[in-house]
């Protein structure tokens, strides 16, 4: 893998940059998620148009066949604009698994609309009192409809499908296209302290199209994997931003009569933040080479995640108390950077949860010795 972007990928990391930046700012940002739904129609339609929405279907699919070394470019600018639209929840994920699941008529009709801006998609699949690796699917599906509660479904507040985990009659887990409009569907949706949104979607008979046939938990772990770098990817654009704004705040307050750039303190400590930037861009660069490649390897997603997590509890936390008082003000938005930063920290896992999953493993490495 080549650590530089091609032309193509500079030129499209370009385009999502001037169209996300030319739109937020903190208070245009506050002003659109305090909306019902959260995110802007005019910037989604100006992401169907460019070709964002499709990027990661096939040219047969109605996408344009971009692979992860595109797809973690465009999710660093989300991250750096602090953009509340659901590309990785409401396109991303449950479009992939459609994409490997479904026939070509369901494909054509679904993943058609996705890339044009048109339907919106949820993949329903934690439940309650589940945490990373969601596994125990308790909703059940008996062919033709299923019935239970996902108590976690982001964006499922807007989805007009749910793409829904369910388990057999056989006890294998299986993917089902879901209507959200369908009878027996009951969603509530909330907020989240990101600014985001959520729902919490029942069940009750619901109709259900089954999506391929056997178990799907590996393909399942698989587009998790996908999606765990491409977080890495959005907090990576969020940390580098926040750091940013810190070395930018730092040169430009005055204490005592001179920049607070002149402490040598603050320097270090800024310094310090840049080491940790760093150190996760090369797990994320990491687990974009690996996926690049055809390796969908949880356990590289994990230590990237593990890294992405660490970096950014220090990055936001040193931001903050740079700072000082302003920084924790709605106004300022190095504080809504910290919070996306800390729940992109417990999304599919947290830092615990991937530090146990990579000990779980230790057992399985090469011993290095030295003759």
């Amino acid at each position: 893998m080549d650590f530089e972007l091609s032309d193509e990928q500079a030129m499209l990391r370009d385009t999502v940059r001037e169209v996300l930046t030319r739109t937020y700012d903190v208070e245009t940002l506050r002003r659109v998620t305090d909306t019902d739904r959260g995110w802007s129609d005019d910037v989604w339609k100006a992401l169907a148009e460019i070709g964002i929405l499709g990027l990661v279907f096939t040219e047969e699919d109605g996408g344009v066949g971009g692979g992860p070394e595109e797809l973690t470019a465009v999710l660093t600018e989300f991250g750096a604009a602090l953009a509340p639209e659901p590309f990785l929840d409401s396109v991303v994920v449950p479009g992939l698994l459609v994409a490997r699941t479904a026939d070509e008529q369901v494909r054509a009709e679904v993943l058609g609309g996705l890339a044009a801006g048109e339907r919106l998609l949820a993949f329903a699949h934690q439940e309650k009192h589940d945490r990373w690796p969601a596994a125990a699917v308790a909703v059940s599906a008996d062919g033709s409809s299923i019935s239970g509660t996902k108590s976690l479904v982001p964006h499922g507040d807007c989805a007009d499908t749910f793409v829904v985990s369910a388990r057999d009659a056989d006890g294998t887990v299986g993917l089902y296209l879901v209507a959200a409009d369908a009878d027996g569907v009951t969603r509530t949706g909330y907020r989240t302290h990101d600014r985001r949104r959520g729902a919490q979607v029942v069940f009750d008979g619901a109709a259900a199209q089954r999506l391929g046939s056997g178990d799907a938990t590996a393909l399942i772990t698989e587009i998790e994997t996908l999606a765990q770098v491409g977080l890495c990817a959005e907090a990576l654009g969020a940390m580098s931003r926040s750091l940013e704004m810190t070395t930018e705040y730092l040169r430009s307050r005055k204490q005592f009569g001179v920049p607070l750039a002149t402490f040598q303190a603050l320097t270090h400590r800024a310094a310090d933040m840049y080491v940790q930037l760093e150190l996760a861009r090369s797990l994320t660069l990491f687990g974009t080479a690996a996926l690049s490649e055809g390796r969908t390897d949880p356990l590289i997603a994990s230590r990237a995640k593990l890294q992405t997590c660490r970096s950014a509890r220090w990055i936001g936390q040193e931001a903050i108390q740079m700072h000082g008082g302003i920084g924790m003000t709605a106004e300022y938005p190095i504080a809504h950077y910290v919070s996306r930063l800390t729940a992109i920290s417990h999304t599919l896992g947290d830092a615990d949860a991937h530090l146990d999953a990579i000990t779980a493993q230790v057992q399985d490495w090469e011993m290095v010795t030295v003759e």
